[in-house]
């Protein structure tokens, strides 16, 4: 995904020192395009790969999400193949120098999921977040709005997502890159988040702690 519209856009953002990063749905059934459709932004996996690895080498808090579908035939079933983490985050999970919390979930808000998403972040102290992960207009989408209406500062970096092709209600069908862009002019816009990129969040978390 190419974010090159708007010219102005500042280098990075400020991420606070325990900004906790939430990867939302990174599950191996959205490769199933038979049952998808069309995907937009292939380079979603790699930005997700970079957040990842950041927020573990400066020691902020992770949080994997896994959405446990009680749809019957959905490639997200507890027990399918596919309820299963894809391996860009798998390979990540339980390697960072700071908290992390796995989430499971069967509605598309992570703050409605197990352990209380909301009752752990306010614990820490955690008052910012940064959403990555799939579907941009659906689970990601939802949690940046509940997020930002419990008062928490919401980055969300729209080229570490991505989503499908839907077709909707009077014959409309929106493509993956418009969905995309409704999300991020919706939450930008209605001010529930930051609409902002990968490199801007890196560039705002600062450089990585130096060896002692």
């Amino acid at each position: 995904m190419e974010i090159t519209e708007n010219k102005t856009v500042e280098a990075g953002v400020p991420v606070e020192a325990n900004a906790a990063l939430v990867v939302v749905d990174v599950q191996k059934g959205f490769d199933d395009a038979g049952f998808w459709g069309r995907r937009d932004n292939p380079a979603a996996e790699e930005n997700m790969a970079a957040l990842i690895e950041r927020w573990q080498e400066t020691g902020r808090p992770v949080v994997f999400v896994r959405h446990d579908s009680s749809k019957a035939g959905s490639p997200l079933a507890p027990g399918a193949e596919g309820n299963a983490f894809k391996n860009v985050v798998e390979a990540r999970r339980g390697k960072g120098a700071g908290p992390e919390l796995l989430v499971t979930k069967s509605v598309n808000s992570a703050f409605y999921g197990e352990p209380d998403l909301d009752a752990w972040l306010k614990g820490a102290g955690i008052g910012q977040l940064v959403i990555v992960g799939i579907q941009t207009n659906m689970c990601n989408e939802t949690t940046a709005r509940m997020g930002g209406n419990l008062g928490y500062d919401v980055l969300f970096p729209l080229d570490a997502m991505h989503t499908f092709d839907l077709a909707g209600p009077f014959g409309w069908t929106l493509t993956a890159e418009e969905l995309a862009r409704a999300t991020a002019v919706s939450l930008h816009g209605g001010a529930f988040a930051r609409v902002v990129t990968t490199e801007q969040v890196l560039a705002g978390a600062g450089p990585l702690p130096s060896a002692a």
